[in-house]
């Protein structure tokens, strides 16, 4: 062993000690977060229901922990605390999981009102290590919301076992406000899509978990013919490869047809042997309910149309959105 290795070595031993302890550490302290904010509740059970004793309690309190302790135990982190543990009741996979999480990933789910958006966050944060920053900007594009508004109530019924499902990696509509293109620009599909590449990191934590890019503007030749694929991705969760195709403008048949057949070319020419079928995913800035209602795609479970928003917008439009593409689906799915 080299001198270099030697020292590297150590080094890696002492990174590794470091984030072990910073990860004890967190847990014991969240921990001891629910535990304040469990005592705090019980005494104010105990006491006068009214709020100005619990604010009494809470200054009280907050006055002696912050000469003892310092920093941090002010009234408004004892109102988090008390929150922490009305927001995870005992004996819940919430109340299991909550340790896993940093205090700060903590204090941004206990603001999500929606109980099952919540869980969906505290439990994907873990899962898929997402940090703080990430959870944040998640929360605020409502990205739970956005994958349910891509399933129509009967996935919804059906999709009761834990196995992955189609309809958990699809949303509508995805935002790609970290490309930084304003409403009003005249960006062209193909600038598009090297923005995307260009954020590609970005990209990936907007389609969420299991995918891995593969190729931009992909060949896929028979005996006599050459296509291109704007951008090929694999999902190793779903284990498929996922093609998408960019269009600016309203969505036509034209668009719904040729992503069939990349999607079924690609079955034939690169799918190996005991994958899933492709998914052929087309995003475009305007949909067609219409199209969508009349063509092959309502025959076709691997196939899908949803509209991308190349800004950030403000969280009423999205919640606008939102309810669109759900009244959309359901009357869709009336008429299956």
């Amino acid at each position: 062993m080299t001198q270099l290795n030697y020292i590297q070595e150590i080094k890696q031993i002492l990174a590794k000690a470091r984030f072990n302890a910073y990860q004890t550490i967190n847990s014991v302290m969240v921990e001891a977060y629910w535990e304040i904010g469990k005592r705090i509740v019980e005494q104010e059970q105990n006491g006068d229901k009214k709020a100005a004793y619990g604010e009494s309690v809470l200054k009280e309190l907050s006055i002696s922990l912050t000469a003892e302790f310092g920093k941090g135990f002010s009234s408004a982190n004892l109102r988090n605390f008390r929150q922490f543990y009305l927001t995870y009741p005992e004996n819940s996979i919430c109340y299991a999981l909550r340790s896993k999480l940093s205090w700060t990933h903590h204090r941004l789910i206990m603001r999500v009102e929606n109980e099952m958006a919540r869980n969906y966050y505290l439990q994907e944060s873990s899962a898929q290590n997402w940090s703080s920053r990430v959870l944040e900007r998640n929360i605020n594009t409502l990205y739970y919301q956005r994958l349910l508004s891509s399933q129509t109530h009967s996935e919804i019924i059906k999709n009761e076992d834990s196995s992955p499902k189609i309809g958990d990696f699809i949303k509508d509509p995805y935002v790609f406000e970290f490309l930084n293109i304003t409403p009003a620009s005249n960006e062209s599909e193909n600038e598009i899509e090297t923005a995307l590449i260009e954020n590609l990191q970005q990209f990936l934590m907007e389609l969420g978990k299991g995918f891995s890019f593969v190729a931009r503007q992909q060949r896929i030749s028979t005996e006599t013919d050459h296509f291109y694929i704007d951008l090929v991705f694999y999902n190793y969760l779903l284990k498929c490869f996922v093609l998408f195709d960019l269009k600016i403008g309203k969505l036509t048949h034209q668009d719904i047809g040729q992503m069939d057949m990349y999607r079924r070319m690609y079955d034939d020419v690169k799918k190996p042997e005991g994958d899933n079928p492709t998914i052929g995913i087309i995003l475009c800035t305007e949909k067609s309910e219409t199209v969508v209602k009349y063509s092959i795609m309502q025959e076709t479970p691997q196939l899908f149309a949803t509209k991308y928003m190349p800004f950030l917008p403000t969280e009423q439009e999205l919640i606008e959105e939102i309810e669109r593409e759900k009244i959309k689906l359901k009357l869709l799915d009336k008429f299956k």
